[in-house]
């Protein structure tokens, strides 16, 4: 009898966001059960396998040059094939394949199940019919109500399978993304996520919290829930209140001590939410809002909700409750139309604001938006100058945001140590989100350098820019 093929070795090189960090480890975890072998370098990999990003322009280049990396590894080291996964491959499928020859397949979503698969016929020379793309929002029902049913026979990258969910660890830090839903029901006339990530699917809460424990029992200790939009958890269970009642039940979790909401949508905020955030014990004050403008007139033309002194009221609310609480956004300027007392509003909103950290970028046409086809586009070095205007703004009052919690008591979860100062580790305060915000640079009194993973408090005795220096006290 013929003896069955070595699975080999893959490297997962992942690229965007959290929510592309949980489909990883969900393909890391199928693969491992498969067989085959995981290793952190793509240099020591049969194969390189690359989620990617296809969000804006420049994460499409980052994954097309980390693509061609890859392929270049196929001249020089071990590596025998480079398999491109993720957002772009299933946006572009084909297009991609033909762009890049060097890639030895362009696999959708659709392929996660059968990776193993997939990657031992790549590896005994077999080439697979690229992906081809589709608008998975056609895939569900169109009532939320009614998705549920049929969800279990679509690919949901980072659903697992119910609660017997696959998923194998990439790295040890002490927090990890958990990913609550996927896909997205709003219609932003900017943004082609709905199209390729599908119409919003919630996990059942039995699923989510089987892998918080999960994490729990990997020695994680702060949970990141992530979404395209987790104000809308629920709503296809029949329960917009769902995420309000899940809260407690992670906190509760042996091992985790800290649970963050990411991507609140304004228009979607209800007071129910904001009571559970703020009052729920283990959830941190820390409010991921997406504003995107405060422009009326620009933002209805994005296809969004809201405005200056509705945003403000809102924040105004948070503060109310938690007047330490971290608050972020992200902005896009030189929208089509935009005109300069739109930008004017926009200046007025984050000034009167003051978050902690705000996110600035600049317009660009996505493939098949509404937006692609609106006609008032702004010069390319007008955005640009936008772009840098209001980037020098948030820079310096998020700068001010962070000098002024200088003398404020912070409990930080170091996560690493300063390569470059022995004495120096590196964490987060609650007010703080993983990856996009600033961090604190703690010092002991004593020299002790804390320990990852561990829990330390201090105060804040300076800050440099965004980043907030704590000695423990």
């Amino acid at each position: 009898m013929p003896s069955t093929p070595s699975r080999g070795s893959v490297a997962l090189v992942t690229l965007g966001c959290t929510r592309n960090e949980v489909d990883s480890e969900e393909l890391a975890g199928r693969l491992s059960a498969e067989g085959w072998t995981l290793v952190d370098d793509a240099a020591d990999a049969d194969v390189a396998l690359v989620n990617t990003c296809g969000f804006v322009e420049q994460a499409k280049k980052d994954s097309i040059d980390t693509l061609l990396e890859a392929a270049d590894l196929k001249e020089s080291g071990r590596t025998k094939a480079v398999v491109a996964v993720g957002c772009l491959a299933e946006r572009y499928g084909q297009t991609l394949a033909d762009e890049l020859p060097d890639a030895d397949a362009v696999l959708g979503f659709d392929s996660y199940r059968d990776m193993s698969s997939h990657l031992t016929a790549i590896l005994a020379g077999e080439r697979p019919a690229s992906h081809v793309p589709s608008d998975r929002r056609r895939l569900l029902p169109l009532s939320p109500v009614d998705r549920s049913a049929a969800a279990d026979a679509v690919a949901l990258p980072g659903h697992g399978d119910g609660e017997a969910f696959v998923r194998s660890r990439l790295g040890g830090g002490p927090w990890a993304p958990l990913k609550i839903a996927s896909g997205c029901d709003r219609r932003c006339s900017f943004c082609a996520i709905p199209m390729f990530r599908g119409s919003f699917v919630s996990r059942r809460p039995t699923d989510v919290l089987a892998e918080a424990r999960w994490l729990g029992e990997q020695g994680v200790s702060e949970l990141f829930l992530v979404s395209e939009n987790s104000t809308s958890y629920g709503k296809d269970l029949g329960d917009l209140g769902l995420l309000e009642k899940l809260l407690p039940e992670l906190t509760a979790v042996p091992g985790v001590e800290r649970v963050r909401v990411s991507y609140l949508q304004p228009a979607e905020v209800r007071p129910g939410l904001l009571g559970a955030m703020a009052d729920t014990p283990g959830v941190m004050p820390w409010y991921d809002l997406s504003f995107q403008h405060s422009s009326e007139t620009v933002l209805r033309r994005m296809r969004r909700f809201g405005g200056t002194e509705p945003f403000l009221d809102l924040i105004g609310r948070v503060r109310d409750r938690q007047p330490l609480a971290g608050v972020r956004s992200n902005v896009i300027v030189g929208f089509p139309g935009e005109t300069e007392a739109d930008v004017d509003e926009l200046e007025r909103f984050l000034t009167q604001a003051r978050m902690d950290v705000v996110g600035v970028f600049g317009y660009s046409d996505e493939d098949g938006t509404e937006a692609e086809s609106l006609g008032d586009k702004l010069p390319e070095h007008v955005v640009l100058e936008r772009v840098e205007r209001i980037t020098g703004l948030v820079e310096e009052l998020t700068a001010q945001r962070a000098s002024e919690r200088v003398g404020e008591r912070v409990i930080v979860l170091v996560e690493d140590h300063d390569e470059d100062d022995e004495g120096v580790a590196i964490g987060r305060a609650e007010h703080q989100g993983p990856d996009v915000d600033g961090v604190c640079l703690v010092r002991a009194a004593d020299g002790a350098l804390p320990a990852v993973g561990e829990f330390v408090e201090g105060e804040v005795v300076d800050s440099v820019g965004v980043d907030l220096v704590v000695e423990v006290r």
